[in-house]
């Protein structure tokens, strides 16, 4: 029975082999290989039968078999006797040769067979191999490949056979004619061969101690004789590679007097293959094997061939390397192997060979031959030794060569000589210098040469720089050569790149040499003349340093070395140094190059360099330094910021000489030097005579009056002047530079000297270039003389010096502002020039009036008519025009200082005024800008002696006010502060002190913030704050309605003739709360004017009307009319007639104040006849237009008028019946629906009422009688259209002009409900069902249901107070004849039970009793809603649940068994409020009726709705959770057996709803099984938000269930046969996986459960599924079930 049952598995599976799919044939071979667990022997057997029966069998699934047997054998090779390895053998042994010509993969599989047999049965094998391997007759090429293969895998098993192999091989080798059978000849005598040197290399532990290599020496000779003479010269590759292959490790086995015979032929062949082959790696390979024989052998006929080897492996290692390509990279590394082998054998030939190729210009030569060089020089350190000296020589052209590549291999050739000692020698310095020069290469300019593939650009330098620092740190011989010989590479300009390298080793070798001893650390500049000296060092290092984060932080390192360097710079430095340097270092790691102030740096470092002036005090020391310095000056010709900074150290070290005839001469030679420079060199030089100024002022203004006396600014006439030293323009840039050192003197010198030199000696020389057009000059220029006048305020003697030249400079300056370019600013010249009038204007004598003026104008049209640049475009112009702005502010400021009297504020402001009103927004803007400056300087510096009227105060205001409105932001904002201002201004002038502060104007900063982005009521707010001048009292604080529009991305304010009537009825009715709101600040001009201005203020203001920004135009309107206007009556017509004429005025007109008229008349119409106007609006044709709904909206002002017609509109919409039945179509089955027009008109008024905010109140006091109409007219228009003529209207319209709203009946009505709620205070309302899509789910029939229990959850939660009155009206709708009023009125009531509102409103009962009436209802939706609701108790009153108990669970389970609902939906809702209500409800309610749920939901399980199916396994879940613990377990225990399988399943089941289900309902299972191990399993691997792993979670589930219930595997495996034919296909892949894993982990006592037979028949059917899981399943499983045989 058991050898009959798996050899029946093993044939079903062994017939599913020829599957299609890859992976089940696959899955049926690992199938065999378990079932081989099991069974070994009979598996072997079944697929020996197989194979041998089944003839035809195509050699593809015999692979697949094969390669079973091989897996089944190598597990169990112990377990095999030798019958059985035999018939094993002789099969795999058939099936390798039953097809003469190859088959691969077959035969491959056949011969793997062998091999694993051979581990253990060797003789056994090579007995079947021998056999057919027989002399006289060639083997099969397997046979052969199987001999080699188990050479290698059993060396000590075939060793022994190897002679009489290869005795009987040797014969073949001459009959073999097929390349196939040739190349498999090859690899067995390269197996061979390493068998045989690796048993050799272990015959310590070979079972035969007697094997000697020369044993094999014969027959190898003869089959080497056949593969080089013969088989190599084939013209096929693949031989002659396999060929070459065999060679290497058969030379090894030759006899020695042979190799040295065979030598001279045998490299020329091999190496004639190199040529012949892309792929060279083997040969290579080979070659190095052979030549490790040879000197293995001490061959001397090596040497005649080491000429033709060094030229081909040359060749090789000059391949270019390819990262991509390891066969290349390995193909190398065994040429360097050669090398290698040559380099110990023969020295002096390699070399000789090697060094000329050096001088080769080829890159890959060169490349190639400096990688061997740097490769013996590692790998045969000795035999280089004695050839240092001629390498060294070889290596100088490479140096000069500068291809990238071979910059870097000499560099790494320079590397390996450090270590080697090579660089002591002489020629050593040229290689380090050479290094230090690739540090240096900059990374933005090391290009590839135009054959360079793959190197980045940098790596050059990257390389080298590490190679300098690891010779420096780690190779210890290196510090004599290298100490003080790098010193000498600091100073060269050639060698900036490097500095940051060189100073890291540096600081390193000095550390080292202060370690050994002060004297070894010692630099003695006479030691070396190349040397640089102390002052060169220190000066280099210094400048670098002005730049610190350039070059890799070249500053820090520079530093860092100056420090080292302490003591031989000078001795009196290193206590110093030590204090000084280590901030300057915390300073750069404070900061980045992004956040480092530059000037502050070049502070601190001048600082340190005064310093270390004053430590060393020595007059000669500091000359010597200040020469040096000066030297270096051209270095940095072309580096400005670097040239700059060494100019200020020029200056500090002339500063501290005391020698007057060094500081003259060296002063000299600046100026000779000084030609043509950048800005930055021009202002380096300036602030070089400036500092030395401080300390020689006489010296450096007699070398400067010299030099521009000198022939130097001559100006020649000749013919001959175009061959002049210097140009015209080099001129120009001179003498601006002369000019400056001026300033600068005059800024730097103590103030006490210069102020008698300024119109004697510095102004006289200044003045002569004034008419230059040289922009450089003029700048120039205008700053020196801004640093003069600086210089003059500066002093203590300013307010008695008298300037006599002030008007001319003042004049000079306005000259150069009116020469710039007017709109646009590119230069800072105006922006000095203003400074330096701002200085000027302070000094005494003062200017004339209109020279004032003329200034005050030149400069305001300089500055304001700039044009802005386009935003984001250039930081740099944004920077100069707020300097320049700045410079303005402070030249009007000092100006004004001057005057500083009403009068000469409003001069000011009337210069300004023209700009004020500009129309270009930005001139307004900045002249707005500049006023408020102006005004906070006035009240600032306010001094009042006497109580004087402020007599221009109104004009004032009335110039700024109205621009409170202007268009743009910025200018609002600028104008409230004027306003501000200007009121304490007049408090000022009233005798109130500095500090007192005015609630009132105090208020008008708060406006302000909000002008940035304002609310059109903040805007408006601010209009009459400022302009009710002459109405202060509150009581008329009730604002008019306003019209704020968008214009241009800014706000824009309409104006309003009837606002000042209107407010003043509104007025009369009573102020609201924003109006008194508006009514405190706008007392603030009334309380602050004098009654004189009032006059004044007006007409400024009617001058505003005509203002080209409309904005302000219209708030001028606003300000005036509360100023003047009083509120008027309105007429009243006849009713009809005036609706008509309104309606005509609001289509023929646009402007603001006429509309604004016409509603306030509508108002007032309305107010006295309601009715007549309701009913006319209503008959205005729809949809109706904009002008119909702003009369609408008119009627909402007043709650009184505003509940009258929200009445009359109600009563409209209830009225008619909502739609009309009508067949669109002759043929149509059903019939459609229209809306009938009087409620479709009144639900749009409606809408255009509550619309409006004011119409609150009124909707407050009908919030529930217009929320339950308009919300059963919803849901009577779901799907009702338009009649016929409106809907060919709404066509035209739309094509036309599209209507302000949808005339869609639906839409129309929820657009009025969402305008009700809004307006009855439920805005979260609203925005919570917006959130939630709910608007849009009313409007579709499928989504209604859905947006009416969003609604009622709206409501619950944010309208609470509401729902008792709404509850009210909405139960006496559950009556309606039309059945969508009864399900939206029971749908609404069943979510309001949802929330605990209800609850704590006491409406509980009477929702419950008005559900319960409604369960009979003949519509299956409201039957499902009632359900529904009842189930809501449990989230809603949870705590009312147990008491309404049995009533509830009374109607849910009449749901369970509804039959008249053919779709289940109504038992679906039960099942879904049975999983809600259970865990509430009492154990004595639940007890008797738990079996009853679970026997009637069991069918939904395996529903093909997944609603049904995710319900009801849940509803299963919590069936078992309500028995924890309530000792109904062991009733419950048989259901909770019998769902296990569906619930296991299922988890695969494809609808994630339903797999979740089973996760939930299998966890509460577990404590009703009473085994804490598995529900601890599935509590593991089934929590919420866990990944679940199917297979682990199925093997570790059954693996307990059989442990612990082992009396269940009968009826799983039969319930799981159920599932075998399940319509989905992963649930039909998850039963046979089940049955699997069931049968895995069940004991063998427990086989009788399980009825085999069909279960085999089904899992065979399974093997025949359309769905490739499915057949990987069944046959995974079939595999399993041989542990039941």
């Amino acid at each position: 029975m058991t050898e009959s049952y798996v050899r029946k598995l093993a044939a079903i599976l062994l017939d599913a082999v020829t599957d299609k799919d890859p992976l089940v044939q696959e899955q049926v071979c690992s199938a065999l290989c378990a079932l081989g667990e099991a069974a070994p022997e009979e598996v072997l057997g079944a697929c020996e039968e197989c194979l041998r029966q089944r003839e035809k069998l195509a050699h593809p699934y015999r692979t697949m078999i094969l390669r079973a047997v091989e897996v089944v054998v190598s597990s169990h090779i112990g377990e095999l006797d030798k019958a059985q390895a035999r018939a094993v053998t002789l099969l795999a042994s058939s099936e390798m040769t039953r097809a003469k010509e190859l088959v691969c993969d077959w035969q491959r599989a056949a011969s793997d067979v062998l091999v694993a047999v051979g581990k253990r049965f060797v003789g056994t094998v090579m007995e079947e191999l021998l056999s057919k391997f027989q002399p006289g007759a060639l083997p099969h090429c397997f046979v052969v490949r199987t001999l080699a293969n188990l050479a290698a895998s059993n060396v000590f098993g075939m060793v022994p056979f190897l002679m009489s192999i290869l005795s009987t091989m040797l014969p073949m080798l001459g009959m073999a004619k097929h390349d196939a059978a040739r190349v498999a000849f090859c690899g067995a005598l390269q197996h061979f061969s390493e068998s045989i040197l690796e048993y050799l290399a272990d015959l310590d532990q070979a079972p035969d101690p007697t094997v000697r290599k020369d044993t094999f020496a014969t027959d190898m000779l003869s089959a080497y004789d056949i593969l080089f003479n013969h088989w190599l010269q084939s013209r096929e590759a693949k031989l002659r590679l396999a060929v070459v292959e065999a060679l290497g490790p058969m030379s090894h086995l030759l006899p020695g007097e042979k190799l040295e015979e065979q030598l001279p032929k045998l490299l020329p062949g091999v190496l004639a293959l190199y040529k012949k082959h892309a792929e060279t790696v083997h040969v290579s390979k080979s070659l190095g094997q052979i030549l490790e024989a040879a000197v293995s052998v001490g061959s001397r006929t090596l040497e005649p061939q080491l000429d033709s080897l060094l030229a081909a492996l040359h060749a090789q290692i000059c391949v270019p390397v390819e990262s991509s390509s390891p066969l290349v990279v390995s193909n190398q590394k065994e040429v360097l192997r050669c090398f290698t082998v040559l380099a110990r054998c023969a020295p002096d030939r390699l070399l000789a060979f090697l060094l000329p190729k050096l001088d080769a210009s080829n890159e890959r030569t060169r490349v190639g031959t400096l990688q061997v060089v740097r490769h013996v020089i590692n790998s045969a350190a000795s035999q280089m030794e004695v050839k240092k000296p001629f390498i060294l020589s070889a290596m100088r052209l490479p140096l000069l060569d500068t291809n990238t590549k071979v910059k870097r291999a000499v560099v790494q050739v320079i590397s390996a000589m450090a270590h080697h000692g090579y660089l002591e020698q002489p020629g050593g310095e040229a290689m380090v210098e050479y290094v230090v020069q690739q540090c240096a290469l900059p990374p933005e300019t090391e290009t590839l040469g135009p054959d360079s593939e793959d190197l980045p650009a940098d790596s050059v330098r990257a390389v080298s720089i590490n190679t300098l620092y690891l010779v420096s740190t780690t190779v210890d011989r290196m510090s004599d050569v290298l100490w003080p010989y790098l010193l000498a590479f600091l100073t060269p300009v050639r060698f900036t790149g490097a500095l940051t390298p060189l100073c890291r080793s540096l600081v390193h070798l000095a550390q080292k040499r202060q370690e050994v001893g002060a004297e070894a650390f010692l630099v003695r500049s006479n030691s070396n003349v190349t040397l640089p000296s102390p002052y060169a060092v220190t000066t280099r290092l210094l400048t670098v340093s002005s730049r610190p984060y350039a070059g890799d932080g070249r500053g820090a390192a520079s530093l860092r070395l100056l420090n080292a360097l302490h003591q031989s710079i000078h001795p009196l430095l290193g206590q110093r140094w030590a204090a000084t340097i280590p901030p300057l270092l915390e300073h750069l790691d404070e900061f980045t190059e992004e956040t480092l102030s530059q000037k502050e740096w070049e502070e601190k470092l001048l600082a340190f360099l005064r310093d270390t002036l004053a430590v060393v005090s020595d007059n000669t020391w500091a000359c010597q330094l200040s020469l040096e310095m000066c030297k270096q000056l051209p270095c940095y010709n072309g580096l400005p910021q670097e040239k700059n900074f060494l100019y200020q150290c020029v200056g500090t070290a002339l500063g501290a000489a005391s020698s007057k005839d060094v500081v003259r001469k060296q002063l000299r030679e600046l100026l000779a030097t000084a030609g043509p420079q950048e800005e930055a060199e021009r202002e380096g030089l300036a602030c070089c005579f400036g500092i030395c100024a401080i300390s020689h002022l006489d010296d450096v203004l007699a070398q400067l009056g010299d030099f521009m006396r000198s022939d130097v600014f001559r100006k020649s006439t000749g013919i001959f002047n175009i061959f002049k030293e210097r140009s015209e323009t080099e001129l120009e840039k001179l003498k601006g530079t002369v000019i400056l050192c001026y300033g600068h003197v005059a800024a730097r010198a103590p103030r006490e000297l210069v102020l008698p030199k300024v119109e004697s000696d510095l102004l006289p020389n200044m003045s002569r270039y004034f008419s230059t057009k040289d922009p450089v000059l003029k700048l120039c220029l205008v700053q020196s003389v801004c640093m003069a006048s600086q210089a003059i305020c500066g002093s203590a003697q300013a307010g008695s010096f008298h300037f006599s030249r002030k008007p001319e400079l003042v004049a000079q300056m306005m000259e150069f502002i009116k020469a710039e370019p007017q709109d646009s600013l590119r230069t800072p010249i105006r922006k000095k020039a203003m400074l330096a009038c701002t200085y000027l204007v302070s000094l005494e004598p003062a200017l004339e009036e209109q020279v004032r003026a003329d200034l005050t104008r030149s400069c305001l049209h300089s500055v304001l008519s700039v044009l802005p640049d386009p935003e984001g475009e250039c930081d740099h112009q944004e920077s100069l025009y707020l300097d320049t702005m700045h410079a303005l502010e402070d030249l009007l400021s000092s100006l004004l200082r001057r005057n500083m009297t009403p009068q000469g504020l409003q001069i000011m402001v009337e210069h300004l005024s023209p700009w004020i009103k500009s129309p270009r927004g930005h001139e307004r803007m900045r002249a707005l800008g500049l006023s408020a400056c102006l005004l906070q300087y006035f009240l600032d510096h306010l001094r009042v002696g006497a109580l004087v009227p402020f007599h221009n105060l109104g004009l004032l205001i009335g110039l700024f006010a109205p621009r409170c409105a202007d268009l743009w932001p910025a200018t609002r904002q600028e104008a409230v502060s004027c306003v501000f201002t200007l009121l304490y201004l007049q408090l000022g002038y009233e005798g109130f002190a500095r500090d007192y502060r005015d609630d009132a104007v105090e208020r008008l900063l708060t406006l302000k913030d909000g002008l940035v982005h304002p609310d059109p009521d903040v805007l408006f707010h601010t209009c009459r704050s400022i302009g009710q001048v002459t109405s202060g009292s509150s009581r008329t604080g009730r604002r008019g309605r306003t019209v704020w529009g968008r214009h241009g991305g800014s706000e824009q304010l309409g104006p309003c003739v009837l606002r000042a009537a209107q407010g003043a009825g509104a007025g009369r009715r009573g102020a609201g709360g924003r109006g008194a709101e508006a009514g405190v600040p706008q007392k603030i001009i009334a309380k602050r004017l004098p009654p004189e201005q009032l006059i004044s203020l007006l007409l400024t203001m009617f001058e505003g009307l005509g203002d080209p920004d409309k904005n302000c135009s219209r708030a001028a309107t606003v300000m005036i009319n509360c100023l003047l206007k009083e509120r008027g009556n309105v007429l009243l017509e006849k009713v009809p007639e005036l609706v008509s004429v309104l309606r005509s005025k609001l289509r023929d007109t646009r402007e603001e104040d006429i509309l604004q008229a016409a509603q306030h008349s509508m108002y007032l119409l309305a107010s006295q006849h309601c009715a007549a106007v309701v009913a006319s609006l209503l008959g205005s044709p729809l949809p109706f237009d904009s002008h119909t709904c702003t009369l609408w909206r008119a009627l909402a002002v007043e709650p009184g008028l505003t509940t009258q017609v929200l009445g009359l509109l109600l009563d409209k919409m209830s009225r008619d019946v909502p739609f009309k039945e009508t067949r669109t179509f002759l043929l149509s089955s059903s019939p459609g629906r229209e809306a009938t027009l009087l409620p479709l008109a009144a639900t749009c008024a409606l809408y255009e009422v509550m619309s409006v905010p004011a119409s609150g109140p009124a909707v407050l006091g009908l919030y529930p009688q217009l929320f339950a109409a308009l919300l059963l007219r919803v849901s009577c228009t779901v799907g009702v259209v338009l009649p016929r003529t409106l809907q060919a209207k709404e066509r035209r319209s739309a094509a036309s002009a599209p209507a302000p709203r949808t005339l869609e009946p639906c839409s129309s009505a929820v657009e009025a409900l969402q305008a009700m709620l809004l307006r009855g205070g439920s805005e979260d309302v609203v925005q919570r069902m917006e959130l939630e899509g709910g608007w849009q789910l009313l409007r579709t029939s499928a989504g209604h249901e859905e947006g009416v229990a969003r609604l009622a959850s709206a409501m619950a939660k944010f309208a609470g107070p509401r729902l008792p009155l709404v509850m009210t009206a909405l139960v006496c709708t559950q009556g309606s004849t039309y059945e969508i009023q009864r399900v939206t009125s029971t749908g609404f009531l069943a979510e309001l039970l949802n929330s605990n509102v209800v609850n704590d409103l006491m409406l509980l009962e009477s929702l419950l009793d008005s559900l319960v009436a409604r369960q009979k209802d003949p519509c299956a939706s409201v039957r499902r809603l009632v359900l529904r609701g009842l189930a809501n108790i449990a989230s809603g009153s949870p705590d009312k649940v147990q008491a309404h108990g049995p009533q509830v669970l009374t109607a849910v389970l009449g749901g369970l068994d509804d039959r008249d609902d053919p779709h289940s939906l109504v038992a679906l809702e039960a099942m879904v409020g049975l999983v809600r209500l259970l865990d509430l409800m009492e154990p004595q309610d639940l007890q008797p009726v738990l079996l009853h749920v679970a026997i009637r939901i069991r069918p939904f399980f395996d529903s093909e709705k997944p609603e049904l199916r995710a319900a009801s396994v849940r509803l299963f879940g919590h069936l078992n959770k309500a028995c924890h613990g309530g000792g109904c377990e062991d009733v419950f225990l048989e259901q909770v057996a019998g769902g296990l399988v569906p619930l296991l399943l299922h988890l695969q089941d494809p609808q994630a709803a339903v797999s979740s289900a089973c996760r939930f309902a299998l966890c509460m299972s577990g404590p009703n099984l009473k085994c804490e191990e598995l529900t601890a399993a599935l509590q593991k691997h089934l929590r919420e938000g866990r990944g679940l792993h199917f297979g682990e979670f199925l093997n570790c589930a059954c693996k307990l269930l059989m442990h612990h219930f082992p009396d269940l595997l009968g009826r799983l495996v039969s319930t799981s046969l159920f599932y075998f034919k399940s319509s989905w296909e992963d649930v039909r892949a998850a039963a046979p996986m089940l049955t699997g894993f069931l049968v895995l982990h069940a004991e063998a006592e427990h086989r009788p459960q399980v009825d085999l037979e069909p279960l085999t028949a089904a899992l065979q059917l399974l093997l025949k599924d359309p769905a490739p899981l499915v057949r990987v399943k069944a046959a995974e499983t079939l595999g399993r079930l041989g542990k039941f045989a």
